[in-house]
């Protein structure tokens, strides 16, 4: 019985952090659009992005070759969807068997996963500069980008849990 509700908890989060990941897109490319209506520069300038840079790194430590600026960028989505779709079912789990977790619709798990990753992690990584280097709007951003990711994932978590 707690292995099939460790799996199903598992597929929930899987299903909450894919959902969690496209909304988190579709945020962020609202977000540009709007800056850009406003005049205001995208936010990484038309430079590659975390997920392009880990793309990269991934293929040349797995596969041993290079890839191309243009399959960096198509390669770049995957990572995304990925590792949110992967933290997603970390996350499921989690909220299982700890209720604190899920706590305020997943906002909480949101914030610490922007300051573990985007603030640690990407940095530490050298998929992007330090993080003292940005301005507050980019953190502010950063921040919203992933609140929108932890509020879905958990809302699509619980829906998905109650009906398996």
């Amino acid at each position: 019985m707690a292995r099939r509700a460790v799996g199903k908890a598992i597929a929930a989060g899987l299903a909450g952090g894919l959902a969690g990941a496209w909304t988190m897109t579709k945020f962020q490319q609202a977000y540009s659009k709007a800056a850009e209506a406003m005049g205001k520069h995208s936010r990484n300038g038309g430079g590659e992005d975390a997920t392009m840079k880990a793309a990269g790194k991934i293929s040349h430590a797995i596969l041993r070759c290079d890839l191309t600026r243009e399959q960096r960028r198509k390669a770049g989505p995957l990572v995304h969807y990925a590792f949110g779709t992967a933290v997603g079912g970390l996350y499921g789990a989690a909220a299982e068997f700890a209720s604190p977790v899920k706590s305020l619709s997943g906002v909480p798990f949101g914030a610490v996963l922007f300051a573990g990753a985007d603030e640690l992690a990407v940095p530490a990584f050298k998929l992007s500069g330090p993080a003292k280097r940005y301005p507050a709007s980019a953190h502010i951003y950063g921040l919203a980008s992933h609140v929108v990711y932890g509020l879905t994932t958990e809302l699509v978590r619980r829906l998905v849990r109650r009906t398996i």
